[in-house]
């Protein structure tokens, strides 16, 4: 077997032998540890999976991640263009970005909650906001290494406002939006679980809740693994899209 295949086997087993180590060390002062020991965790897992119920809170956890993706794209990226080419709008609003970007999504839960009512919406204002900063952070930066040539030539050849924007500036700079994609996707998932947990009635934050509330430790523990097999897959299509783009650019210029 390669080594890229035998490492991480071998990363994962010692892990498990770890966790293994400490439900038993636990378990001598807290009987229900066991129910979080890995033999236990695999044969809820396999059972969780092989049921309907969980696929249907996957679905709609992974329907808020793409509305909740969706609505920061559509603001991130054109204020990152507008924060890169107007230095006034810049200056005016650089303070009151970085002072919003340093603010957990998750403290915005009670005012979500209050303004929007229990349900999705809140949920999609929280993820919306913690995805927001990369892309426009990452948008700002790929405007920034654009060579200045191009813009020169497009106002020769005199290209309005909006035709430098869409065809010099965001071909030029989708590289860099889609790296911010990726660290997008990775906070929106951290923030998903504790956004569902706002009195929506589905979703992975939702499923947790129920399977504590059960005492369905067993199945809770499942639970935590399949989130996060979910978000590396997540993440490897957004690596996967990330360096499709990077290797196919040249051809598309050529």
């Amino acid at each position: 077997m390669p080594a890229r295949f035998l490492l991480p086997v071998i990363g994962i087993a010692l892990a498990v032998v770890l966790w293994s180590l400490g439900v038993s060390f636990l378990e001598a002062r807290t009987p229900i540890a066991a129910a979080f020991a890995p033999l236990a965790t695999a044969h809820a897992f396999i059972d969780m999976v092989q049921g309907p119920d969980i696929w249907v809170h996957v679905a709609t956890s992974l329907k808020r991640v793409g509305i909740g993706l969706l609505c920061a794209i559509v603001v991130g990226v054109p204020l990152g263009i507008l924060v890169a080419l107007s230095r006034g709008f810049a200056q005016a609003s650089t303070p009151l970005f970085q002072l919003l970007r340093m603010v957990s999504p998750l403290s915005w839960m009670p005012l979500a909650v209050m303004a929007l009512g229990v349900g999705d919406a809140p949920v999609y204002f929280l993820l919306a906001f913690a995805a927001t900063w990369p892309l426009m952070l990452n948008t700002v930066a790929g405007v920034a290494q654009l060579d200045p040539n191009w813009m020169l030539l497009a106002r020769s050849l005199s290209a309005t406002r909006f035709e430098i924007v869409w065809r010099v500036v965001l071909p030029g700079i989708t590289a860099h939006i889609l790296t911010g994609v990726r660290l997008a996707i990775g906070i929106i998932w951290i923030v998903l679980v504790p956004a569902e947990m706002l009195g929506v009635s589905a979703g992975l934050g939702y499923f947790i809740l129920d399977t504590r509330d059960r005492l369905a430790y067993s199945e809770l523990t499942a639970a935590i693994i399949l989130i996060g097999l979910l978000g590396y897959a997540l993440d490897y299509l957004a690596r996967a899209a990330h360096a499709r783009w990077l290797h196919a650019r040249p051809a598309g210029q050529g």
